[in-house]
């Protein structure tokens, strides 16, 4: 779930190298109607057109687990996203370097291991 077209795009393109389906949703209600058919989320935790910890919230209430995305300056909206209900909360700049193996596990279920430096 991201609102920006471009960052909803490279999302759906990490989701599609981790070989799953990405369903890019961007608004509130959109999240809403997908969530029957799908079986984690993405937040993107700087969106406008929603609230992302709402997003989040109503993602992990309908028993989906939740992956946050965000600035990683921004530690205190990463914990009101861990409180919300995400499971994880991944900087912008780890998914871009190494998204699909970090997407493949965490949609997997599998711990994620450090990129080597």
């Amino acid at each position: 779930m991201a609102d920006d077209l471009i960052w909803a795009t490279r999302l759906a393109d990490l989701v599609r190298g981790a070989d799953a389906v990405a369903i890019p949703v961007r608004s509130q209600a959109a999240l809403e109607t997908a969530l029957p058919t799908v079986d984690h989320v993405i937040v993107d935790l700087t969106a406008r057109a929603y609230d992302g910890l709402a997003a989040i919230s109503l993602a992990h209430d309908a028993g989906l687990p939740v992956l946050a995305v965000g600035q990683h300056d921004d530690a205190a909206r990463r914990r009101a996203a861990l409180d919300a209900g995400a499971d994880r909360v991944q900087p912008y700049r780890r998914l871009f370097d190494d998204g699909p193996r970090q997407l493949g596990a965490w949609l997997s279920g599998s711990k994620v291991e450090e990129s080597p430096a």
